[in-house]
């Protein structure tokens, strides 16, 4: 779990400072009128908190898992808690805070 949890961190620092909003799915097929909408540095805070979130989370239950002495429980535990950030971002990230215009 440490080496995902570290590759999470890596892409959240790779997106929000390294600018490589081009990982994100969606944006880059997006137009460039539509990436105009979109507050990409916005989606790009959420997107490193998020993985952030997952990293500290996944490398805790990894704590847990080593000394609870239930190496069964790594995947599941896993899946959840990757599962569970996934659609948080995803819900999030598509509400109006994100883009740049309003609707009325």
């Amino acid at each position: 779990m440490w080496a995902i949890a570290i590759l999470l961190i890596v892409l959240g620092i790779s997106i929000k400072y390294g600018k490589m909003y081009n990982l994100l799915a969606g944006y880059n097929t997006m137009s460039a009128q539509e990436k105009a909408k979109v507050n990409i540095t916005a989606v790009a805070t959420l997107f490193r908190n998020v993985m952030f979130f997952m990293a500290a989370t996944l490398i805790a239950a990894d704590i847990f898992i080593y000394y609870a002495n239930t190496p069964n429980m790594e995947d599941s535990l896993s899946l959840c808690i990757i599962t569970t950030g996934v659609l948080y971002f995803i819900i999030r990230g598509n509400t109006k805070k994100y883009r740049l215009y309003n609707n009325k």
